[in-house]
């Protein structure tokens, strides 16, 4: 267990680390190829939209290869990739690497959690997850940290090249202790799969909660995406590697999923994933005053908030889809279609209109996705859940099932899984009312 631990949060270390380590050099890339906010912010759109189009083909596509098969490559290539960057000529070379990037990064969502629980059982499946979405976490903010201290003395090319060795080193560790796939699946029909995508997109809650991954995504990959350039810009004026120390942000994102997760069990989901929303809002409005330390306490309340908001989101839908895959990567595609189309739509909101201009679009998003939460809620009470083929069940409550072990088959499906993990980069169990 020691070895799979270590090689999950590898796993998701180097995910992140790699996914968005450009984001705290935005204005660096800016300046060295003559771009605007909005244009350097295509340097995490083009890597996040990929992946956003290539999460659902490639689970499909574990399902032949072999899930630690995909793993393995996906964190191999994307960490190449990542070497290759900083050698990148211009500006269009770069898209395209961080496009290969995306497209290769989109393998491991794709795999791993319902890898890891075929291999470590029911019991088990908690703490393997739990380990993954720490290397998530952890990636996340590391790489973006190692890239953004790093760049006053470096330079953006010799900052994203520490990050890329530091994926070539997780991809080794995955590739040496992750063990070989002992549990056999029946394989799956492309009638299953195209059961499983429709009920996945024809269940009209389910429809509501990919808009919150989507408009929450926008918000929040948008402010992040801007804020180098507010720091940098007159009159807060801090150095890159100040700057990028409002990325210990993230560290409240952790804390507030655990506690939205026991808060669901009291009040519900949509009352906990609207008041994560609110506080969301509430801290991107207080970012507005030229304050370091009005804007350090609006970016820790927007954190906390959004990682809350996604987390209840995304366990939602694992206990309202009874397709879990199918709906998991739907769920995956619209959570990265925000981050790409909403971040792009963000920094052009900032280049246009200012930090005002953005938070008010970031605001309105926000309104939007309560919206959509309120929306479910109501569906939620009026209409029982589908199952994978499209019909009716009385209630929505997943089916717990324990996987089996050795070369026995197993079934299609893997409902403890998103019951207890959220899509993408937080987790939370959280099975209380809706």
């Amino acid at each position: 267990m020691t070895r799979l631990t270590t090689a999950t949060a590898a796993t998701g270390f180097a995910t992140f680390a790699l996914l968005y380590a450009p984001q705290p050099v935005l204005p660096q890339l800016a300046a060295e190829f003559g771009l605007d906010p909005s244009g350097a912010s295509f340097a995490i759109g083009a890597a996040t939209g990929a992946l956003a189009l290539a999460v659902v083909p490639l689970a499909t596509l574990s399902e032949r290869l072999g899930r630690r098969r995909v793993i393995v490559w996906s964190l191999a290539v994307a960490a190449a990739v990542g070497l290759l960057l900083p050698l990148a000529p211009d500006y269009p070379v770069f898209l395209l690497l961080r496009v290969l990037q995306g497209l290769a990064t989109a393998g491991v969502p794709a795999a791993a959690m319902a890898f890891l629980a075929e291999e470590v059982g029911a019991l088990g499946v908690g703490a393997a997850i739990g380990a993954l979405v720490a290397g998530n976490s952890a990636g996340g903010m590391v790489g973006r940290l190692v890239a953004g201290v790093g760049v006053d003395w470096l330079g953006w090319r010799a900052a994203l090249a520490l990050v890329g060795a530091f994926g070539v080193l997780c991809a080794v560790l995955v590739a040496l202790f992750l063990p070989d796939g002992t549990t056999r699946r029946a394989p799956s029909t492309r009638s299953d799969v195209r059961a499983g995508l429709v009920s996945a997109v024809s269940d009209p809650v389910l429809l509501c909660l990919h808009a919150v991954g989507l408009l929450g995504t926008a918000a929040f990959i948008s402010l992040f995406n801007a804020i180098p350039f507010r720091l940098a810009a007159p009159p807060l004026s801090l150095p890159a590697r100040f700057a990028a120390l409002v990325f210990l942000a993230y560290a409240a994102g952790g804390l507030c999923s655990a506690l939205a997760g026991r808060l669901s069990d009291r009040v519900g989901r949509a009352a906990v994933a609207v008041g994560a929303l609110g506080v969301a809002a509430t801290g991107a409005l207080l970012t507005l005053p030229d304050a370091l330390p009005a804007v350090g306490a609006g970016l820790l309340l927007f954190t906390g908030g959004f990682f809350a908001a996604h987390a209840t989101a995304s366990a939602w839908v694992g206990a309202r889809a009874r397709a879990k895959g199918q709906a998991s990567g739907v769920y995956l595609s619209a959570y990265y279609l925000g981050s790409s189309a909403g971040g792009a739509l963000g920094a052009t909101a900032y280049a246009a209109w200012g930090w005002s201009g953005l938070t008010a679009a970031i605001t309105c998003w926000l309104a939007l996705a309560a919206a959509a939460i309120a929306l479910a809620h109501l569906l939620t009470a009026r209409a029982p859940a589908q199952n994978s083929s499209g019909t009716t069940t009385p209630g929505s409550a997943a089916i717990s099932t324990s996987p089996t072990r050795g070369n026995r088959f197993r079934p299609d499906s893997s409902p403890n899984v998103t019951d207890r993990a959220s899509a993408g980069t937080s987790t939370t169990t959280a099975p209380g009312n809706t």
